[in-house]
């Protein structure tokens, strides 16, 4: 039987393709959204590199104590500090691609910087001498970090830069884009801590760090596999260079007023005044910025348009939109405070329990954390195929329910899980108190460490809710040319969360030890844990007092046909 199959030429800008397969005599005729054909191949890459980091970055601590012969203090500082630069990073890759050089072309070159740095790790490991051995190890894996500086803002931009926001098909399409790809990332975490935290440990240190190096290298052959179908939006100058204007143009005009002194306002980038033909609506918050797009007799006399005298609504709105985002950015931090007590605390809980699965396997404490990812897995098709289009009959919204409301939601999850760490903690001393074991920190208490699975549970699915809605929302909101930088930002809540979680510690030991009664000592039956857990759920409270105040005020962008003067 004769078949054939054919393939219309690639038309990026088109809604859908169609894709006309001939088999004998029968055509069966398949719609595919040009959106979701070119952001598969940026999920896969974006899964093959968190096996890859989490791969690397998860089980460091182990390297640098049990080969490289560091204090369990000086590893836990070096693992912190590589993880503090590899998170401020973004905001500068994030920057580059805005400004310079495209979020495709950031993503090849920090790829490239990061599969260096994973092939010298990998040498650094079995073929270098020791006493070269662990400056290589270090030079390596700040290399690590650069690439990641590079490439985890752009590619999920990248990823929603492939939906067409004009178009409402595409523009739903795009919040499902958002679930599969946090769904891509917990599906990556996890099988990278998994898979190669057991190489690492029971077959060796080279392959531990040469499968990262290889997946690391897939995903940059996946990357360039898809490049013919790649939307790529067209960058706008620099971002920072333009949100400055806007303040130093407001400053100039700080006395001027449209309606007392009868000035034109610019509203088209090209020049014109009154009536814009497209562009931002304008907003009633900040509004001492609107002074900035007002044409005074210096800028109606001039030839040429100072961008640092007279900016355009839309260009103000835009600085808007940023300063709009912060006190929801403010308002999440706490949030990120909880998610950092996975990898600490939770993990300590687990070290002084009964981790015995059968009898001969112990479960690693660590390995817990496994639990936090895999639960998203299972809760992002359920959002997305039955929560989704449930809220949307009710609501009216493609996304069913709004970003900040789904952001809100988990922060009010993320607090149940806290009060569940609190009550399992109590019932953990209660335990250790009844054996009289209490003043024993080396025995184990006869407490299994399953206990502790509902409030990694809990945690998982506030993910799904929180962690999707603020990629969303800073990507969402943002402007056009600034995304990568928004990805950056939403990246940062965690980074200065955890710095924030350092914090609440100090001073909850500080008070506590004045106060008689250490809340977190190294005896953890006769420290307090739960008091702990219990004072992060009121905080979190509050925090979620104040989110939802901002929220409130938080006013979604707007894109109109005509824009008012301002009065």
């Amino acid at each position: 039987m004769k078949s054939s199959i054919k393939f219309p030429l690639l038309n990026v800008n088109q809604d859908c393709e169609e894709v006309e397969i001939n088999m004998g005599t029968s055509v069966q005729k398949e719609v595919i959204k040009g959106g979701w054909r070119s952001s598969i191949y940026i999920i896969g890459v974006e899964v093959a590199e968190r096996f890859a980091y989490f791969g690397t970055s998860g089980n460091l601590i182990t390297y640098l104590t049990n080969v490289l012969g560091e204090s369990t203090a000086t590893a836990a500082k070096n693992v912190n500090v590589w993880a503090g630069v590899a998170s401020l990073l973004p905001l500068l890759g994030a920057f580059i691609a805005d400004s310079y050089l495209g979020r495709f072309n950031t993503i090849l070159i920090s790829s490239s910087i990061y599969i260096t740095g994973l092939v010298m790790l990998t040498l650094s490991v079995s073929v270098v001498p020791l006493r070269f051995q662990k400056v290589l190890f270090f030079l390596s894996l700040y290399l690590v970090a650069i690439g990641e500086g590079g490439h985890k803002p752009c590619v999920q931009t990248f990823g929603a830069d492939q939906f067409d926001e004009d178009k409402p098909e595409e523009k739903k399409a795009k919040s499902s884009f958002f679930n599969w790809w946090f769904f891509g990332i917990c599906g990556g975490a996890s099988a990278g801590m998994l898979i190669v935290f057991y190489v690492q440990d029971n077959v060796g240190w080279v392959i531990g760090f040469g499968i990262p190096s290889f997946a690391m290298g897939f995903a940059l052959v996946l990357f360039l596999f898809g490049r013919r179908l790649y939307r790529h939006q067209v960058r706008m100058g620099s971002p920072v260079v333009q949100f400055v204007q806007v303040f130093v143009a407001a400053c100039c005009k700080r006395h001027l007023c449209v309606s007392k002194d009868g000035y034109e306002v610019l509203c088209s980038e090209h020049g014109g005044v009154g009536m814009a033909s497209k562009g931002r609506t304008r907003t009633d918050q900040f509004r001492f910025l609107d002074k900035a797009t007002i044409i005074d007799e210096f800028d109606a006399l001039s030839d040429t348009r100072n961008n640092w005298r007279v900016c355009s609504v839309t260009q103000v709105e835009e600085v808007k939109l940023l300063l709009g985002l912060v006190p929801i950015w403010l308002s999440c931090l706490m949030f990120a405070v909880i998610q950092a007590q996975g990898a600490t605390f939770f993990t300590t809980q687990g070290s002084s329990m009964d981790t015995r699965m059968g009898h001969n396997f112990h479960v690693p404490p660590a390995s817990l954390q496994v639990t936090t990812g895999l639960v998203a897995l299972f809760t992002v098709p359920i959002y997305d195929r039955i929560l989704v289009p449930t809220s949307r009959h009710f609501t009216g919204l493609d996304s069913g329910i709004s970003m900040l409301q789904r952001i809100g939601i988990g922060m009010f999850v993320s607090i149940s899980a806290m009060v569940v760490a609190g009550l399992v903690e109590a019932r953990r001393i209660q335990i250790a108190t009844k054996y009289g074991i209490i003043d024993h920190p080396d025995i184990t208490v006869p407490m299994s460490i399953w206990w502790l699975l509902p409030q990694y549970v809990i945690v998982g699915v506030s993910d799904v809710f929180t962690v999707v809605g603020l990629q969303e929302l800073f990507y969402d909101q943002m402007p056009d040319g600034m995304r990568s930088l928004g990805s950056a930002a939403y990246l940062s809540v965690f980074g200065v969360g955890s710095l924030m979680s350092s914090v609440v510690i100090s001073v909850v030991q500080f008070l506590s030890l004045r106060a008689g009664d250490e809340w977190l000592g190294n005896n953890l039956n006769r420290a307090h844990l739960d008091y702990y857990y219990w004072l992060l759920a009121g905080l979190s409270g509050l925090w979620l007092c104040l989110y939802i105040v901002v929220s409130k005020r938080f006013l979604y962008k707007k894109i109109n046909s005509d824009i008012p003067l301002i009065t």
